[in-house]
C-alpha cells in the first residue's frame, strides 16, 4: 500500500510532538550537535539500522560533530508521510542515548 502524503495541518501537528524538527524543502529536517566526531558516527550507523528495520531511509550528512537528517518519502510524490514522521520519531528517540543536543 503507497503511503498517503499529509496534508499542511497533519504535519504541523506532528512536528508539535518532535521538538527540533522542522519543515524544509517538503522535508522533515533535524540536525543534532554531538560531542565528538566518533560519537557523531556511532549515531549515524544506529539511524541507519533504524532505518532498515523500517524500510524508510533518510538522507543523512555527518558532519565534524553533527548528524543531519533529511526525509520525505519518493514513493508519494517527495511528500511527508506517516513513514516519515515514524523514521523521525525513532531518531529522536534514539539520540538522547548519544548525548545528542
Amino acid at each position: 500500500m503507497a503511503a498517503e502524503p499529509l496534508s499542511q495541518k497533519e504535519i504541523e501537528d506532528r512536528l508539535a510532538e518532535l521538538p527540533g524538527w522542522s519543515l524544509s524543502e517538503g522535508r522533515l529536517t533535524r540536525s543534532f550537535r554531538l560531542g565528538s566526531h566518533f560519537a557523531a558516527t556511532a549515531m549515524v550507523v544506529h539511524i541507519a539500522q533504524v532505518q532498515e528495520e523500517l524500510n524508510h531511509h533518510s538522507d543523512l550528512t555527518l558532519g565534524y560533530h553533527t548528524v543531519s537528517v533529511s526525509v520525505h518519502t519518493h514513493s508519494a510524490g517527495g511528500a511527508v508521510t506517516e513513514k516519515d514522521v515514524e523514521l523521525a520519531r525513532r531518531v529522536q528517540e534514539l539520540a538522547p542515548g548519544h548525548q545528542a543536543s
